[in-house]
């Protein structure tokens, strides 16, 4: 992971948050807390499916179908 590209990408992020309040229009993202962790979540389990190979097919076949 590159430190810098992340800063970079907090940085636009409080920028553009910003920006949104002082216009005063809403953010087009999760209001609260739980909202961030779900995205959170989300990206997290995508990234442990592939680092473990899991596929669709595996899905099926663990389901039983």
């Amino acid at each position: 992971m590159n430190t810098m590209q992340v800063v970079l990408a907090t940085l636009t992020g409080f920028t553009v948050g910003a920006l949104f309040k002082f216009v005063e229009i809403p953010i087009p993202a999760p209001p609260n807390l739980a909202g961030i962790m779900g995205i959170v979540g989300i990206f997290l389990g995508f990234q442990v499916m592939s680092e473990l190979g899991v596929t669709i097919d595996d899905l099926v076949t663990a389901l039983g179908l």
